[in-house]
C-alpha cells in the first residue's frame, strides 16, 4: 500500500521515479535527453528564422504592427526568470500592482493586457464600481446600469471599440457649455484621449466638470511617455484612471499595459479583470511573465533621464542626416511630437525634381531591401500626429533602433537617394 501511495499518483511517479519519461516531439524519451534538449533551446533557437519570417530595422517607432519596442536586457531576464516558476496569478497581480502604485505615485496599479485592455476594464469598473453584480451582464444585459460616456467630438479614434465593448454609448460635445450641459442620470464616465491634436476643452476644465458632476474621468495616455514624469502627472492632475502601453516608451512587454488611479475604481477594474471566468476582461490575459516584465520595465524605465534620452536619440539622428549631406536639395532638422511619441524624430526634405524619387517610394525600397528597414509611417504624408511635413518628407524613428542600425539606416538612405539623384 505504501508503493501504491507513492507512485499512484502522476505527480508522485516523475518525482521519484528515475525511470520517468518524458514526451518530446511525440514520442517517449529519457528524462535526461529531454532536459539534455531543453538545455539546447535555452542557447536560442532563432524561431524567426525557422518560421520564414523577416527581421526588420525599426526606423519607424513604436507601432504594434512592427511589435512595438524591444525590452532592455534586465527586462528580458526578469521574464525569462518569471517563465520558470508557477505562482498563484491573483497574489502577483495584487504584489505588482501595489509596488506600481508606489513608485508611480498613486493610490493603485493594474498590469492589463496593453492599455486597448485598459480602457475596456476602466470603462467597466466605472460602470460596476457601486454595482458589482453587474460584472456578470454587460454587455448583453444593460438595465439598470449607466452607460453614457461623455467625449470631446474631436476625440474620438480608432480605440473607440475598447469602450464600445462594455455596450456604452458615446455622447459628444465641443464646448464646456455643451459639456456642462451632457451629463444626465446615465452618465458614468468622462473619456479624454490625451494625444488628440484638437479639441476646445482642456484637461483641467475636462477634470474639474466631470467631478462638479460626480463623474470619473479617464485618460488613455498610452504613447506619451517621455517625459518619464507623464506616468505620475495625469493622476496628480486629477484623472480618476489613465492608461499606458506597456510594450511603447517604457519598453516593457508588447501585450501589457498599466491601468493607474483611484483604489475603489481599481478594484473593480480586478473585478472585471481575469482569472475569474464570467467577466468582460477575461479574454484579456496577463501572463505571470507579462506582469513581472512590465514590472521591471517600469524599474527601468524610472533608472532613465529626460535628457539621457533625448541626447542619445538626436545622436542617432545627427548621424543619419550627417550622412545625407551631400544630397542635392537635402533639408534635415529634428521635430519632437508635443504629447504622444514625445522624442526626436528626422525629417528629411528635398526637391522631388533633383532628387526623382518620392518619399513613399524610398519607405517602399527600404522596406524590400536586405536588410528590410521600415520608416515612419507619416513619410509622405502630409501631417501625421505631432509631425508636420510636406508629402515628399521622409520621417525616420530613430528612437527603436538598435546599436549601430543607425549607421545602417544612414547608409540605405544615402544609397537610394543617390541613385535618384544621379538619374
Amino acid at each position: 500500500m505504501a508503493d501504491v501511495n507513492r507512485f499512484g499518483t502522476r505527480r508522485g511517479f516523475l518525482g521519484n521515479s528515475t525511470t520517468a519519461l518524458a514526451l518530446v516531439a511525440g514520442r517517449a524519451v529519457p528524462l535526461q535527453a529531454a532536459n539534455t534538449r531543453e538545455h539546447a533551446a535555452d542557447q536560442g533557437v532563432d524561431y524567426y528564422e525557422k518560421l520564414g519570417v523577416t527581421k526588420v530595422i525599426n526606423a519607424a517607432g513604436t507601432y504594434t504592427f512592427l511589435t512595438a519596442s524591444i525590452m532592455p536586457p534586465s527586462v528580458q531576464a526578469a521574464v525569462a526568470q518569471a517563465a520558470k516558476h508557477p505562482v498563484r496569478l491573483n497574489e502577483l497581480q495584487k504584489a505588482a500592482g501595489e509596488y506600481l502604485a508606489k513608485r508611480l505615485q498613486c493610490e493603485a496599479a493594474l498590469v492589463t493586457a496593453g492599455a486597448a485592455s485598459a480602457l475596456t476594464l476602466g470603462t467597466a469598473a466605472c460602470m460596476t464600481v457601486s454595482n458589482p453584480s453587474a460584472v456578470k451582464q454587460m454587455p448583453i444585459d444593460m438595465s439598470g446600469l449607466k452607460n453614457e460616456v461623455i467625449v470631446q467630438k474631436a476625440h474620438r479614434y480608432d480605440y473607440d471599440h475598447a469602450l464600445v465593448n462594455c455596450g456604452i454609448r458615446f455622447v459628444e460635445v465641443e464646448t464646456v457649455d455643451e459639456y456642462q450641459k451632457a451629463f444626465t442620470d446615465k452618465t458614468v464616465m468622462a473619456h479624454f484621449f490625451n494625444a488628440a491634436e484638437e479639441g476646445n476643452i482642456s484637461r483641467e476644465d475636462w477634470i474639474r466638470v466631470a467631478h462638479q458632476h460626480g463623474i470619473p474621468c479617464f485618460n488613455d495616455a498610452a504613447a506619451d511617455v517621455p517625459p518619464i514624469s507623464n506616468l505620475w502627472n495625469y493622476t496628480k492632475m486629477g484623472f480618476d484612471l489613465v492608461t499606458f502601453s506597456g510594450g511603447k516608451g517604457i519598453r516593457g512587454p508588447q501585450n501589457a499595459g498599466l491601468l493607474l488611479g483611484r483604489k475603489d475604481l481599481i478594484a473593480a477594474a480586478v473585478a472585471n479583470d481575469m482569472p475569474i471566468s464570467d467577466t468582460i476582461g477575461r479574454g484579456m490575459k496577463v501572463a505571470k511573465e507579462q506582469i513581472v516584465g512590465m514590472v521591471a520595465a517600469v524599474d527601468w524605465f524610472l533608472e532613465q533621464s529626460d535628457e539621457g534620452m533625448e541626447a542619445e536619440f538626436r545622436r542617432r539622428a545627427n548621424n543619419i542626416s550627417d550622412r545625407l549631406k551631400d544630397i542635392p536639395t537635402m533639408r534635415a532638422k529634428i521635430v519632437i511630437p508635443e504629447v504622444a511619441n514625445h522624442v526626436p524624430h528626422l525629417l528629411l526634405n528635398y526637391d522631388e525634381n533633383r532628387v526623382k524619387i518620392s518619399a513613399r517610394d524610398v519607405a517602399e525600397e527600404l522596406r524590400r531591401g536586405n536588410p528590410s528597414i521600415e520608416l515612419n509611417p507619416a513619410t509622405g504624408s502630409e501631417n501625421s500626429r505631432g509631425l508636420t511635413s510636406e508629402p515628399n518628407t521622409i520621417v525616420v524613428g530613430v528612437w527603436m533602433l538598435q546599436p549601430g542600425e543607425d549607421a545602417i539606416v544612414a547608409r540605405r538612405l544615402h544609397e537610394v537617394l543617390s541613385r535618384a539623384a544621379s538619374a
